[in-house]
């Protein structure tokens, strides 16, 4: 423990992010260089605790509480506040594959169970993983490290989200011959096309790819199992198969009106925006396509897909943007109902929600609303979007949203994102291989194994246990990579 009461002498204090108005000129990432001297007081607020929850990696009330991926928090911190940077590097890549996309894009369950954070604001554990392989790769420490002997073992991975991408990072480390196949043309699943560049830079992507791919890594990009290439040709040519291909199908809202011009899914909206930003990048494209642009926007939906659609509408230079939340506004503080350590469900004010504060003077969300019609001009153009408020009332044991009388009135709406959530896989590969899914449409593979119904062929990640954390997709690509090895050798020396 470096500073016995760093705890009691230090305030919490993140990294800052960039003022909103001047945010919102570009697409950079939002936040400020950081400081080395600030993050290794923050570091010294580490408790070093007998039961650090921090890196227990639990599942309470059916959220993650605790690192899933069992980071070893108090030790790095403790490198980092002795400014030994280089072993606190070491210490973090023994656990996570990728730690420059989870302190970036993990909402940080970690901090939820610090055990400071009982009685204190937490430490900033994101802020300081970050910045050890900020550094790390500043320094030149991340190298390429391919394995020293090859088994001659041929492995397939489907999709090159971060469950794919860990799952292949290992197979590879174990020395297995790893071919990765991404339907987009670059690889990185969601953390390429389905995070806008303001929350994680495509350079950062690109950077760990260029690197597997020094490792031996093969990427295919642009082909889709399934469509140009059979599954069954997977199996023929492959010795085992990784699908980690995501939960990829989203949840729809079918009222009226659904099939007018500019309601659209959120994904095809922040999907095609990234696209254009890296094919101007790289001279494939002349122009950039600002689909909000002069428009009332409405989002539907509050998680972070919906406030990623907020601060992309807002970079587009949108008439205005609202965003509706069907659940009630999360309480300031803890609730009784939701004790430490679990996730603390309380009111947070994510970078959309605080540009469109900015720009429009107030938090964009809507509570307990639910659309009910959109509503089109002659020319089969969206022009509104008519809502009402709900209460939740419990019905036979389950709580179902029941509409406010009175409570109807129409929003002005030019374009209309549905960020709903995601309902499961598609369904090509699912029924072209006779996979079994689960009762929510997930292909159906036992946490720990792995193993589908189908010969050597595994699944891990959103495929396997719907829609979730790019921290657990990283759990999950590590375990099936071990589970896959041994399957392969007969045992393993993977983590």
């Amino acid at each position: 423990m470096g500073k016995p009461t760093g705890f009691i002498e230090f305030e919490r204090k993140t990294i800052p992010n960039r003022e909103p108005l001047a945010r919102l000129k570009d697409w950079d990432e939002i936040h400020e260089p950081y400081n080395e001297k600030s993050l290794r007081t923050q570091a010294s607020r580490c408790m070093d605790c007998g039961t650090p929850y921090c890196h227990t990696g639990m599942t309470l009330s059916n959220m993650a509480s605790g690192c899933p991926i069992n980071n070893l928090i108090p030790e790095f911190n403790d490198l980092v506040y002795q400014n030994k940077w280089a072993d606190a590097y070491n210490r973090l890549a023994k656990t996570n594959n990728f730690p420059e996309f989870t302190g970036r894009v993990c909402p940080a369950p970690c901090e939820g169970s610090c055990v400071l954070g009982v009685i204190e604001p937490p430490v900033a554990i994101k802020n300081i993983e970050c910045s050890i392989i900020d550094k790390a790769w500043e320094e030149g420490w991340v190298t390429p490290q391919p394995p020293t002997e090859r088994t001659g073992k041929r492995v397939a991975v489907v999709g090159s989200g971060p469950a794919g991408l860990a799952a292949a990072d290992q197979l590879n480390k174990a020395g297995h011959l790893v071919t990765v196949f991404e339907r987009a043309d670059r690889p990185g699943g969601l953390l390429m096309y389905g995070i806008p560049n303001m929350k994680l830079e495509k350079d950062v992507v690109t950077r760990r790819t260029g690197l597997m791919e020094e490792e031996g890594v093969a990427f295919k990009c642009g082909v889709e199992i399934g469509t140009d290439i059979s599954p069954k040709e997977l199996l023929d040519d492959f010795d085992s198969v990784v699908l980690a291909c995501g939960a990829t199908k989203p949840r729809d809202l079918p009222i009226e009106g659904r099939e007018l011009e500019n309601v659209h899914f959120a994904m095809d909206f922040l999907g095609p925006n990234t696209k254009e930003l890296w094919d101007l990048k790289e001279g494939k494209a002349e122009q950039f396509t600002e689909l909000a642009k002069d428009k009332n926007v409405v989002i539907i939906g509050g998680g972070d897909t919906g406030t990623d659609c907020v601060g992309t509408s807002l970079r587009h230079g949108c008439k205005s943007v609202a965003q509706l939340e069907i659940m009630p506004k999360p309480p300031l503080e803890r609730a009784a109902n939701n004790p430490w350590p679990e996730w603390p469900k309380t009111y947070k004010v994510d970078y959309g929600q605080e540009e469109a504060a900015a720009v429009q003077g107030g938090d964009p969300r809507e509570y307990l609303v639910s659309a009910s019609k959109f509503e089109g001009d002659a020319d089969g153009k969206l022009k509104a979007v008519h809502v009402h408020n709900i209460e939740w009332v419990n019905q036979d044991g389950r709580f179902m949203p029941k509409k406010v009388e009175g409570s109807e009135r129409v929003l002005e709406a030019d374009l209309v994102l549905l960020a709903m959530g995601f309902l499961g896989p598609e369904a090509d590969i699912v029924e072209q291989l006779g996979l079994e899914q689960d009762a929510r449409s997930n292909i159906k593979a036992e946490y720990g194994r792995f193993k589908t119904n189908i010969d050597k062929v595994f699944a891990a990640g959103d495929v396997r246990r719907g829609q979730s954390l790019v921290v657990w997709a990283i759990n999950e690509g590590r375990a099936v990579a071990r589970e896959c090895d041994r399957f392969l050798m007969g045992t393993t020396k993977l983590p």
